[in-house]
């Protein structure tokens, strides 16, 4: 078996460096955890990082079942997938964009004020969810490790380095941008910061809105 593990490395570290890749490039995922930390807090942070993290490890096990390039591959769920990550990303960013507006010294999620832990978690767990981007990006790196006559016990090597790069990186992000200089920064920048959070993921929702409704439910 080692001599088996040692001939799939070069495909896991391939594997391992495209999902290094994806941690380090500011997507909806890291925006709002980045978002959260400096207005919330480090927990809030770190909660949703967690829940975005989960959100990769589910994708990665369904990309292992071949369930991703179904969902990728099937018209209709992609459809679905693309309006409610769409219309979630714009809820969001009126909300980023409302705190922006607005003289508060905090941002909340919340119209009610605090949210707690399993909530920060949920909303990072929905975001990775609801995100199509995550779906063709799993079937491209499962693609790289699955090589024809791959055993099962390295794709769940591939899973479980993943899960630690997913953690590790997602809650790095959640402290730097919980520090002290990231919160003094936050603090005289925040309405431009929360204005600009707000215009991107706008931005994303729409985007998304307008190519699923271009594409339509029909396969290509």
């Amino acid at each position: 078996m080692t001599t088996e593990l040692v001939s799939y490395l070069p495909f896991l570290f391939a594997g391992y460096f495209a999902m290094s890749l994806g941690l380090v490039s500011p997507g909806p995922n890291i925006l709002a955890i980045v978002g959260t930390s400096m207005s919330a807090s480090r927990r809030a942070g770190v909660m949703m990082a967690c829940g975005v993290s989960t959100g990769s490890i589910i994708w990665a096990t369904l990309a292992v079942g071949g369930v991703t390039a179904l969902m990728a591959a099937y018209a209709p769920i992609a459809f679905a997938l693309k309006v409610a990550g769409g219309l979630y990303f714009i809820w969001l960013g009126i909300k980023y964009v409302k705190a922006g507006v607005k003289k508060t010294d905090s941002f909340q999620m919340t119209e009610s004020g605090t949210s707690s832990d399993l909530q920060y978690f949920g909303r990072g767990l929905l975001i990775q969810m609801t995100n199509p981007k995550a779906i063709l990006s799993w079937v491209a790196m499962i693609s790289i490790v699955s090589n024809p006559g791959a055993p099962i016990w390295v794709l769940g090597l591939y899973i479980l380095g993943c899960s630690i790069l997913a953690f590790a990186g997602h809650i790095t992000w959640a402290v730097l941008f919980s520090t002290n200089a990231a919160l003094r920064g936050y603090d005289r920048f925040k309405r431009q910061i929360n204005a600009t959070l707000g215009a991107i993921f706008g931005f994303i929702g729409a985007s998304l809105l307008v190519n699923a409704f271009k594409t339509g439910t029909k396969s290509a």
